[in-house]
């Protein structure tokens, strides 16, 4: 089971989303949308009904102050289980660098850990500050050829802006940078030793 945690300064709440917060589900893509037209970056498009699902399914996490949306990210299963993305971090711009978007990054990750513990960890992400916390858990940058070959996943790059790139290099290559969490990385432990950031035991 996920704790929930609240930061007292704040008074955030950091939780596994379930169906009674789907009335969030519009304000997080709109959050979504902004923020990538702002960076100029491209995003992958999610329904409504597919963010809702995430939610029933208890495959999110989602941050609240009070009744307020804060923030959110996804978890989804690829390849038979076989490996699982984190998807969709969200934090709305008055509660960016307060270390929120950190501890629901940490959230989806136990998560996905407690779920499918065996499974492999990817992330395709152009965000510098996604990277340096992901590296912190254990991640490290791979090929898009070491990623699922679940079509299924890579139908979900249609909506990008970007998508252009990753058909024309036969999927080898995007904008994004694709990165792993392999728990049977024989390599893994002394990599975070060395960074002092011990992580992967949940």
């Amino acid at each position: 089971m996920i704790e929930t945690t609240v930061e007292k300064d704040l008074d955030i709440e950091v939780m596994v989303a379930d169906a009674s917060h789907e009335v969030y589900v519009d304000t997080i893509l709109d959050t979504i949308e902004a923020a990538a037209a702002v960076r100029g970056t491209g995003i992958a498009k999610r329904t409504h009904d597919y963010v809702a699902q995430k939610m029933r399914e208890g495959k999110a996490i989602i941050a609240l102050a009070g009744d307020e949306f804060v923030g959110f990210t996804y978890i989804e299963s690829w390849g038979n289980k076989q490996y699982v993305a984190t998807s969709g971090l969200i934090v709305v711009d008055k509660y960016r660098h307060k270390g929120v978007a950190k501890r629901i990054k940490e959230a989806s990750f136990t998560l996905a850990r407690l779920r499918w513990p065996r499974a492999k960890l990817f992330s395709l992400t152009s965000g510098g500050a996604v990277m340096k916390m992901n590296t912190e858990l254990g991640y490290a940058p791979v090929t898009f050829a070491e990623l699922t070959d679940d079509e299924a996943f890579w139908r979900g790059c249609e909506g990008c802006v970007n998508h252009d790139v990753l058909v024309r290099t036969g999927r080898k290559y995007c904008i994004c940078t694709a990165m792993l969490f392999d728990p049977q990385d024989p390599h893994r432990a002394q990599r975070e030793a060395r960074s002092g950031n011990p992580r992967g035991q949940q």
